[in-house]
């Protein structure tokens, strides 16, 4: 038993004065003579043996009464030692995604809200963190209406980093008992715990989780088959259990254009493809509905028209043969003599073509070297007249080759890479006997480049890596009938396709994403990314031909942006949030080695109340007092 006022006992010492005083007090009795006193003496006896044993009662009871009183006015209580320290309490409460599963019909995160509210003592002081907010030192009733508005984010700390964050918000005392509540659904993603995550702090779990783990998502979307007219949006789902359908639905803006079903896939994500519109700008969302998590029920994705494909050809032959295959309803063509050409086209250009020059003048090779470190893609023709020391040099740069020597041996064009990006979807199956095409003569290369286009010797006619196209033969018809030939089309247009690579069909909120757009901005000018209620500036960077954007954080919400150069849209960008969390495994909380593990918040504060609960005894010793205050009245009243 301990005191609040122990210093109170002390005055128990003075029940020894009415003891001294009773034990030592004398009393003379008179003496009065009768002539037959024997049945007197007898009665005397017995009276002075009842007031002796009156008096010890009444003695006794009084004692006990004052006793009774100073222990009650000393306050005594029972309590355990952690109970009488100074306690910190820090929160860390899980706002990501996966706490939108549900349990008894509502999500996670709004019972954890709703427990809290209800259980956290109105005066206490405590912090409270989550994955993105942080609120230190506070009472209940200053964050009640923030945490009653608490939104899932896309951001979920390690449980490292949860150590870290709550290791700032205790203080430095080792005075004090430090509880740690954290109040997750411990997915498999929060990690494991370091060995030294946590010292001299009380971790107290509270583990959540939904009544159904199963939920369906949009994982990614990717375009294959790109065609003429039409491209092929593949949409991703995982999720999917056997035996189950899902409706799947593609938005653009408003305007319902495609719907089709999801069926169960034993690899666990399915692919379902949908025909789009080629040349129509698209700002699409492709949705589902499931019960499981919502976040992933949505993803968000654009599809911009085409930009033209600038084309420059510095010809020294005849190049109609270029205007027939890059048409201006898909590129925009230019043709120059290599005496007219200005050198400040190049860079302006998503391919150029050296069609036939006899030598490269240095200074184009440093030009085009510059244009191609930019992204920019080249196709080199040679002629049957090459100066060779000057193709060296820039083949050297570009495509790590040399041309070593002229071969006058006629050669047909016989083997086709089908597998290569450059033919894919070209042909509707592999074509051995064809109007085979030939060349007079050609350059033999020393060069592991993968071939595109093989002569019957073996002999490589087309290589191409890293946006570097080169023909080993000229093409004049005075060398090739190459020009004349069927192949000759799906080659350059493929070319020049792929020199203007399409733009990403969405970014993911969260990661270091860079994206370039190809407009020359005025000097101080800064792009701005926006939608309804939204608006931002990315960092960027400014180049001659092009802006750089890049982000990691921003935006916070998923959806449609668009990137505007002062009132005027450049084009529109998709971000959506990781899908981490939709996959709904969890943690084996004994990993975590926690001082406590709960089912509910409630149950957590009702285990900190009763440690730190304090058991008052000083109404009971004022009930022993009036007791024995009674017994005093009653010894007076009937024992004689």
């Amino acid at each position: 038993m301990q005191f609040k006022h122990p210093e109170i006992l002390w005055a128990l010492f003075f029940l020894l004065i009415p003891i001294i005083v009773h034990l030592f007090q004398l009393r003379r009795f008179k003496k009065t003579p009768f002539t037959n006193v024997a049945m007197l003496q007898k009665v005397i006896s017995e009276s002075r043996k009842s007031n002796r044993l009156k008096k010890w009662l009444l003695l006794l009871s009084r004692l006990l009464v004052l006793a009774c009183l100073v222990i009650a006015f000393a306050q005594p209580f029972f309590a355990k030692n952690s109970a009488l320290q100074e306690k910190e309490t820090v929160i860390y409460l899980d706002d990501s995604f996966s706490m939108q599963a549900k349990k008894d019909g509502f999500t996670l995160l709004e019972e954890a809200v709703q427990d809290l509210v209800k259980s956290i003592p109105d005066e206490s002081s405590f912090s409270l963190f989550t994955n993105t907010k942080t609120y230190k030192d506070i009472e209940l009733k200053s964050i009640q209406n923030k945490l009653l508005t608490l939104d899932y984010g896309s951001k979920q700390l390690t449980y490292n980093e949860i150590s870290l964050k709550a290791k700032t918000l205790f203080s430095n005392s080792s005075a004090t008992q430090k509880n740690l509540i954290l109040i997750s659904d411990f997915q498999e993603q929060l990690g494991k715990p370091s060995r030294d995550s946590i010292q001299d702090i009380l971790i107290h779990l509270v583990d959540l989780k939904p009544d159904n783990t199963n939920n369906i998502s949009i994982d990614s979307l990717f375009l294959s088959n790109t065609k003429k007219d039409q491209i092929e949006l593949n949409i991703v789902v995982s999720g999917i259990s056997e035996d189950e359908s899902i409706p799947i639905s593609i938005f653009n803006e408003s305007e319902l254009i495609a719907k089709a079903a999801v069926d169960y896939n034993p690899g666990q994500k399915t692919t379902i493809p949908i025909s789009l519109s080629k040349n129509e700008a698209i700002k699409g969302r492709v949705s589902i509905t499931d019960d499981g998590l919502n976040y992933d029920n949505n993803f968000y994705f654009n599809i911009d028209k085409k930009d033209k494909i600038k084309v420059l050809a510095i010809s020294e032959p005849d190049a109609n043969f270029l205007g027939r295959i890059f048409t201006e309803e898909e590129f925009d063509l230019q043709n120059f003599e290599l005496k007219n050409l200005n050198y400040s086209e190049i860079d302006s250009k998503n391919l150029v073509i050296l069609n036939g020059l006899s030598e490269i003048p240095t200074s184009l090779q440093t030009v085009l070297n510059a244009f191609h470190q930019k992204g920019g893609s080249v196709v080199i023709i040679p002629s049957t007249q090459t100066n060779i020391n000057t193709y060296n040099i820039l083949l050297t740069s570009l495509l790590g080759l040399k041309l070593t020597a002229k071969n006058e041996q006629e050669q047909k064009i016989t083997a086709i890479a089908f597998d290569h990006p450059l033919f894919e979807n070209v042909f509707e199956k592999r074509v051995s006997n064809f109007d085979y095409p030939q060349v007079k003569s050609y350059w033999e290369i020393n060069s592991n480049n993968a071939k595109i286009l093989s002569l019957a010797n073996g002999a490589p006619f087309l290589i191409g890596g890293n946006n570097v196209y080169l023909f080993t033969a000229a093409l004049d018809e005075k060398n090739s009938n190459f020009k004349n030939a069927p192949l000759i089309v799906p080659t350059f247009y493929n070319i020049g396709v792929n020199s203007l690579k399409s733009p990403e069909l969405y970014t993911i909120i969260g990661e270091n994403t860079t994206i370039e757009v190809a407009k020359k901005i005025e000097k101080d000018r800064v792009l701005k990314i926006t939608k309804p209620g939204i608006e931002f500036i990315p960092l960027q960077q400014s180049f001659s031909n092009k802006v750089s954007l890049t982000f990691t954080d921003n935006p916070e919400a998923a959806g449609i942006y668009s990137l505007m150069n002062a009132s005027d849209t450049l084009k529109n960008l998709s971000f959506n949030f990781p899908r981490g969390e939709s996959v709904l495994r969890y943690q084996t909380i004994a990993d975590f080695k926690a001082s406590t593990v709960q089912n509910s918040i409630p149950q957590v504060f009702e285990k900190l109340a009763k440690d730190n609960s304090i058991t008052q005894y000083w109404k009971w010793f004022i009930i022993f007092a009036l007791v024995f205050a009674l017994v005093e009245v009653l010894i007076q009243k009937f024992l004689a």
